[in-house]
């Protein structure tokens, strides 16, 4: 007698389409690339907007900013566990009002993955970060770096792991300078570039409070591109209604008369039109340029819920 294929009678159709069609994409492109299975904020489905899954090969990795029904969760844990190519599912739980946990529900999950993301290699540590290294909502904002970063000198703040920075030096950047408060995720920055055979002297590494540390950022520059990709809440350190314009005032100073910026921000509460309204206040010397498209795996109904990646140059 013939072993029947597991049923997933709560699951709806779409959530199991949605999950298979990008899995399938992420393994035609590489064995190893990373990308969003289910973006539980798009609002397709209403039982499941405080849902995502992440795929970091081979480890699909469910994160919940508020309780869904258990039973559902656990046939999404069994869903993922059948596909031959699922070695580990991990469920995080997160959220500003809630304590970060970690439940291997399937499987085994190392503590240290090495995946891709459009050809580049990137260290990630699922169990140890909140946040487990790679950002994956900025692929195309790596991506449009890669591609302007030629022979630039490149300042990247809020660096975290450094991963515009791999990026901007594969587009061949002539110095990236990555500042950021953490040192551990410095050092993984490093590691990010050494896992991309790039050369040493291309990157520099600052682990500075860069709110006081203006001269010391300022000295390798000026920068003929600048990346701003902060927290929008991360008390002690950063607080976007608080201090952002503190770094926007700071770009004449820190720039070339042709200079690219680009401004992100990731509060689905504010819409681009609060950064452009911020440009305009602290930064009138810079002058938008262009909104750049959400991944295809992120993408939401209202688009301005989504990461908001704007484009400045200056005016020459």
């Amino acid at each position: 007698m013939s072993e029947q294929a597991p049923q997933f009678e709560l699951l709806p159709s779409a959530l199991k389409n949605w999950i298979d069609s990008q899995l399938q994409l992420a393994l035609q492109i590489d064995p190893l690339e990373v990308r969003r299975l289910f973006h539980g904020r798009s609002g397709v489905l209403a039982d499941f907007t405080p849902m995502v899954i992440d795929w970091l090969p081979n480890v699909a990795v469910i994160r919940l900013y508020a309780d869904i029904n258990t039973a559902q969760l656990r046939e999404i844990v069994d869903f993922l566990a059948a596909k031959e190519v699922v070695q580990g599912v991990l469920i995080q739980e997160r959220g500003r009002s809630r304590e970060t946990t970690f439940e291997i529900a399937y499987g085994e999950v190392p503590p240290v993955l090495v995946v891709r993301e459009s050809g580049l290699n990137f260290q990630i540590e699922p169990l140890q970060f909140q946040n487990f290294g790679l950002f994956l909502d900025m692929r195309n904002g790596r991506n449009w770096l890669k591609a302007h970063a030629a022979g630039a000198n490149v300042l990247n703040l809020f660096s975290y792991t450094c991963a515009f920075s791999v990026a901007a030096v594969a587009g061949g950047a002539k110095l990236v300078v990555n500042v950021d408060l953490s040192k551990r995720a410095l050092t993984i920055g490093r590691k990010n570039h050494q896992l991309n055979l790039q050369d040493k002297t291309a990157s520099q590494f600052m682990p500075y409070d860069m709110l006081k540390s203006w001269s010391r950022i300022k000295k390798p520059g000026p920068y003929d591109v600048v990346v701003i990709d902060p927290p929008s809440f991360q008390p002690g350190s950063f607080i976007v209604e608080k201090d952002y314009a503190k770094v926007l005032r700071r770009l004449v100073q820190l720039t070339t008369p042709t200079a690219k910026v680009m401004v992100c921000h990731n509060d689905p509460t504010q819409s681009s039109d609060y950064v452009r309204a911020l440009m305009a206040q602290e930064c009138p010397e810079f002058e938008f340029q262009e909104l750049l498209a959400v991944p295809e795996d992120f993408a939401e109904a209202d688009l301005e819920k989504s990461i908001k990646v704007l484009i400045y140059q200056r005016k020459s």
